[in-house]
């Protein structure tokens, strides 16, 4: 197969992690007898320093162009970098809601999962001699607060800054269909987040998943309040399937779930349309504090190419052998500094890796 892929390497430390997840798929072609035409595109804050936009239209037509999208992270400090100077719709961030709304992908998939090897890196305490979870948070990406009206001014002379909250019953129906897909294919549970004891898009929100529940009588399906879903991500994340939720409750879900894992540089990701194109990211930020140390952790980087391959190109034998390449590392006792364990004594047995040592490690044992 010949895999067309834009790649977006960002700002930060995106350069450093992509690399090596295209050192890992490019190992994956090699084995598999695959291969793949890569595309540079500039997002984020490397477009405003070349083009003076986050993203230029030709670079959308880039990303229309390829099979799917790779992307590192954009951004940078927002407290002294001369990108949060500009006006927001100039900020890297905004490229990377453009490019959502541009390309459709209207559907987050965001897997967490425990590894037994990090249980000591998880901060909840164990639980019956160790603790594991698999959940996936499903995120309505296109709809929402992100993208709503919204406006800052003076309102009987006191500044006032509104933003506006909508959902339509077909952008619900669509996000609740690939939650309740996807949980076919797992454990066929179904949590729908919301807030509908307040808000009026939570209650139609509740109303149109407990409607399309119906088409899946295999799945259970079970309603709960955003706030008792942060408590019980931290109480018990063994309870939890697929979660399915609106844009903003989604976002401090899934960045919840990450730390849970033990570290935010495991959490992959996937933003898909109702094609087979999708970007595929890692769930964290750019650590401009870190950039160009060559210590950052790039496995959700590699995972999140592994999803790629399993979503948008079908390769699930190529998916799997990528994400026991990363257990297998893992398991092996190479960390990069963020997933070293705690303890001294767990801490001695593990080999604190560079970021290219640990895209090399996963690499040996595809």
């Amino acid at each position: 197969m010949k895999m067309k892929i834009g790649v977006i390497r960002g700002d930060g430390i995106g350069p450093e992690i992509v690399a090596q997840a295209q050192k890992v798929l490019d190992r994956v072609c090699e084995k598999y007898g695959h291969s793949i035409e890569y595309t540079d595109i500039l997002m984020g804050g490397c477009s405003i320093d070349a083009c003076g936009v986050p993203l230029t239209d030709e670079a959308i037509e880039q990303a229309k162009n390829s099979d799917a999208v790779l992307m590192g992270s954009i951004g940078g400090d927002a407290a002294t970098s001369p990108w949060y100077r500009l006006a927001p719709e100039l900020r890297p961030e905004a490229g990377l809601l453009r490019i959502r709304k541009a390309l459709n992908l209207y559907a987050n998939l965001r897997p967490a999962y425990l590894y037994r090897e990090l249980a000591d890196a998880c901060p909840l305490a164990a639980k019956d001699g160790g603790r594991t979870f698999d959940l996936i948070i499903v995120r309505e990406l296109t709809g929402g607060l992100y993208f709503g009206d919204r406006y800052t001014k003076t309102v009987d002379g006191v500044e006032t800054a509104v933003d506006t909250l909508k959902y339509d019953e077909n952008e619900i129906r669509r996000i609740a269909k690939t939650a309740f897909e996807i949980a076919m294919k797992r454990g066929k549970k179904v949590c729908s987040v919301d807030k509908a004891n307040v808000l009026d898009t939570s209650r139609l929100w509740r109303k149109i998943v407990t409607e399309v529940a119906e088409d899946y009588p295999e799945v259970s399906l079970s309603h709960m309040y955003v706030d008792n879903c942060a408590m019980q991500l931290v109480l018990e994340p063994e309870q939890f399937d697929v979660i399915v939720t609106e844009n903003m409750f989604g976002d401090i879900l899934s960045d919840e779930a990450s730390m849970i894992t033990g570290s935010i540089g495991m959490l992959s990701s996937a933003s898909l349309n109702e094609t087979s194109f999708g970007l595929y990211e890692p769930s964290h930020g750019s650590a401009p504090d870190i950039a160009g140390k060559n210590i950052a952790n790039p496995i959700a980087t590699i995972l999140s190419a592994a999803m790629m391959l399993r979503y948008t190109f079908g390769l699930t034998q190529e998916a799997e052998a990528v994400e026991k390449a990363v257990q297998r590392t893992i398991a092996d006792g190479f960390r990069s500094v963020d997933l070293m364990p705690r303890e001294e004594e767990a801490a001695a047995s593990c080999t604190v890796q560079k970021c290219d040592e640990i895209g090399a490690r996963i690499c040996e044992r595809l």
